[in-house]
């Protein structure tokens, strides 16, 4: 029996001529992801802002944000975000950090309760301090710059210099657009979409080392070989295993955004964004880029006459 293929055995479309179109796009959009979030910034979650948070589910299905937010504020707790979520009648509240420690956090959520809780069911109640706040806010940062160098370095140590610039270069790129995502979207960024991003660079270096390799060997092999050609077999070569790949995370993804709840739903999100850009960015950002820096006449030097032999 024919085992079905997904991508033709013999194809060789030309994936380097996208580079006009995909080098003047992901220039404009992660400019305008880093411009946003100079201006704009992140919705931080309450792991990094501190205060106290609860989503209600109004019991009739219905609800009044505009009275839910005049009574909130009658607290006296300071200003409270107010939003929709969910299904109909999903309501969020976001109290700001009060002074006088746990007692006064407490305190909020008491109030709340005492006020909604004959028209609305607490789903979940948050509430976090300042100072565990801080601590999370640097461990997170020291978290995300740490596991990226990591990163980069292995880059570096794995491949040839050209390589390895082009692999840093993508997965900057997937970084960068993965924050943007983060800024249009509003998604709240916590402690799980620090996990999203690091997640995200882990599958960027899978694809990227998974066409760098094959494009390593067929330097060795076709010595004299035309650069666009050779990076076009070598998409080619491995672009059943990349759709392969990429189709199965993404539908597993796709059930957890659908059926995975409140709980897990940005981050599904988030990291069903990431795969589809991680997919893009192996094949028209990092393998491209390898053009401009100058990978045949800087690699064929490099590689020498027996080895060549040897993979022929």
């Amino acid at each position: 029996m024919r085992l079905i293929r997904l991508w033709p055995e013999n194809s060789h479309f030309d994936f380097m001529r996208l580079r006009r179109f995909s080098f003047p796009l992901s220039a404009i959009i992660s400019i305008l992801a880093v411009i946003m979030l100079s201006t704009v910034g992140l919705n931080f979650g309450i792991d990094f802002k501190g205060g106290t948070l609860m989503e209600l589910q109004s019991k009739t299905g219905q609800v009044d944000v505009g009275a839910v937010r005049q009574t909130a504020e009658g607290f006296g707790f300071g200003e409270v975000e107010v939003q929709e979520f969910g299904n109909a009648g999903g309501v969020s509240l976001r109290f700001p950090i009060q002074s006088g420690g746990e007692a006064a956090q407490s305190a909020v959520v008491q109030k709340a309760r005492d006020t909604f809780g004959s028209q609305f069911d607490f789903q979940r109640v948050e509430t976090v301090g300042p100072r565990v706040s801080n601590e999370l806010v640097q461990s997170g940062t020291i978290g995300i710059v740490l596991s990226v160098l990591a990163v980069l370095l292995y880059l570096w140590f794995r491949f040839e210099r050209e390589l390895a610039i082009a692999s840093i270069i993508g997965t900057m790129h997937d970084i960068v657009l993965t924050v943007g995502f983060f800024v249009i979207t509003r998604h709240e960024f916590n402690m799980t979409s620090i996990a999203a991003i690091l997640t995200i660079v882990g599958y960027s270096l899978n694809e990227t080392v998974v066409v760098f390799d094959r494009t390593r060997e067929l330097m060795r092999r076709y010595k004299t070989m035309p650069t666009e050609e050779l990076l076009n077999l070598s998409i080619n070569h491995t672009m059943s295993r990349t759709i392969m790949t990429a189709v199965t995370t993404a539908l597993s993804l796709l059930a957890l955004v659908l059926f995975g709840g409140r709980a897990i739903e940005g981050f599904a999100q988030v990291m069903l964004y990431g795969v589809v850009i991680c997919t893009y960015s192996a094949i028209c950002i990092s393998s491209p880029m390898l053009i401009y820096i100058g990978l045949r006449s800087s690699e064929a030097a490099k590689v020498p006459e027996g080895k060549v032999a040897a993979a022929e």
